[in-house]
């Protein structure tokens, strides 16, 4: 059998605001490479939170939590960027720049880490295609609505084939069609090595996929009930 690379994992973390009570308690689940996740819960259930620390863009205030084999809760702030571009990560406020065209915008990372632009062009161009904007290219996010800014914070996230993909409700702005469109597009993804969360309120898009499902309630992560292996105990 062969064993899959451990791409996170987090024991007996937990995640406070300030002196606040835990957000998130005694977390203990991980992901394997090429493994594909729902995360459901309440609204304020902590899911966003849960994205952050995989993200590194806040730590665990207890407990460990490794990163692509690295001790990523306790590592100093100058080693988290080259773990940070390992991931792609579908923002629900899409954190769009305005004054660059929906191709830029999307090209963003590839140019940020030194790539020529003929290396990417083609890349960008396809998925911008892919999720229906291939006709607006050149078009600044203000000229946008939700739902194509949407579009393109998802082409940005998974131009740069990332190795972990975390998705916040990459869905809620687009149609049944393009939502079903977006989906194959992470299930396609998936496929070709890349792990992959999805948090999600659309229940029926969960069963629809069939994929494990860890599920956020009262702080505490767990596995749902007939979702599948791994992920959780």
């Amino acid at each position: 059998m062969t064993v899959k690379t451990q791409i996170f994992r987090f024991e007996d973390a937990g995640l406070a605001y300030g002196d606040a009570a835990e957000t998130l308690s005694d977390v203990n689940i991980d992901l394997g490479e090429g493994e594909f996740r729902f995360l459901t819960g309440p609204s304020g259930a902590g899911k966003t939170s849960l994205l952050k620390m995989i993200y590194l863009a806040m730590r665990p205030t207890r407990g460990k939590f490794f990163l692509f084999g690295e001790d990523a809760a306790n590592a100093p702030r100058e080693a988290l960027p080259p773990l940070r571009r390992r991931i792609g990560v579908v923002f629900q406020e899409f954190r769009l720049l305005d004054h660059l065209t929906a191709f830029d915008n999307v090209a963003l990372p590839m140019k940020v880490a030194g790539v020529n632009l003929n290396q990417y062009r083609e890349d960008v161009s396809e998925l911008l295609n892919w999720v229906g904007l291939g006709h607006r290219m050149d078009a600044k996010p203000a000229t946008l609505s939700g739902g194509e800014q949407q579009r393109v914070a998802l082409a940005r996230a998974l131009v740069s084939k990332p190795d972990l993909i975390l998705a916040d409700e990459p869905t809620g702005n687009v149609d049944p069609a393009m939502s079903e469109r977006i989906m194959k597009l992470f299930v396609e993804l998936n496929k070709l090595g890349a792990a992959v969360i999805v948090a999600t309120h659309d229940l029926h898009l969960v069963q629809s996929l069939g994929k494990p499902v860890l599920r956020i309630a009262d702080g505490r992560v767990s596995r749902a009930p007939g979702a599948g292996g791994g992920g959780g105990r």
